[in-house]
């Protein structure tokens, strides 16, 4: 089970994709969390204290791993090929939910040096989660739609759009959408996230039809969650119909329902 979940910024990706990945520790899975972004948002939606998330350095801003990988001895020149078997390991961190986090982080475009060594090292072990890995992967995507341009998310098995229903981000879910089926991802899917009322739901179904990706399911807004998230508590333990929402996506995800 290979996921990836993207989307808007602000959708509330990165709490669908701690929710689910603590869903298939429950179900009696291996599961690796992977956050592409640096901030420590997936860490403390796993339930990291941030004392602790604060302190995990993203691998894309490791500069000793990448040489070590990557290096040839020659300035300017670096491996193509190299094995990361060993990084998870050495890496992952495991949260109180049972999830190992691996906190990736983004490539930064050029003005901060060559990233040409980083991209390999991101884009080696991309592959290596997916295609080597027996555990079960989620991936928080970075925001938006440029990490599909590099190709980072190519070998997933399950893209998770997620979307409220707003322009913008139904916008954006397009444009994933279509940059999906470009990279040839299996199977992508639609998640509308903070549904309040029945013009919600018709704006959501409305648009999966129009654009043409199946619908995976909605999930209700959830004033808990959004009280947890305010004060600082960990959404993920508020037993309200968020969470019930996401574990239903999580069960047609493993049983084929889809």
């Amino acid at each position: 089970m290979k996921v990836a979940v993207s989307g808007k910024g602000g959708v509330g990706k990165t709490f669908i994709a701690a929710a689910l990945a603590s869903f298939f520790v429950k179900k009696g899975f291996k599961v690796l969390a992977v956050d592409a972004d640096p901030s420590p948002n997936l860490a403390l939606m796993l339930g990291v204290p941030l004392s602790q998330a604060s302190t995990i350095k993203p691998l894309s801003e490791d500069w000793e791993l990448i040489e070590s990988k990557t290096s040839t001895g020659y300035p300017g020149v670096y491996r193509l090929s190299f094995s990361v078997d060993d990084v998870v390991d050495r890496y992952a961190v495991k949260t109180p939910t049972g999830v190992y986090l691996l906190v990736m982080g983004t490539v930064k475009d050029a003005g901060g040096g060559c990233t040409c060594p980083a991209n390999a090292l991101i884009r080696a072990l991309m592959r290596h989660l997916i295609v080597d890995r027996s555990e079960a992967v989620v991936m928080d995507m970075e925001a938006g739609v440029e990490h599909l341009g590099r190709g980072t998310a190519k070998y997933v098995e399950h893209m998770l759009i997620v979307t409220e229903p707003s322009f913008r981000s139904m916008d954006v879910a397009k444009k994933i959408y279509g940059l999906t089926l470009s990279l040839k991802v299996p199977k992508a899917y639609l998640v509308g996230n903070k549904v309040v009322e029945d013009r919600d739901v018709e704006a959501i179904t409305s648009f999966a039809k129009d654009v043409g990706v199946p619908l995976l399911g909605l999930v209700p807004y959830d004033e808990g969650v959004a009280k947890a998230e305010r004060t600082g508590q960990n959404p993920l333990l508020v037993e309200g119909v968020a969470v019930k929402a996401i574990r239903g996506i999580g069960e047609k995800l493993l049983t084929g329902l889809l």
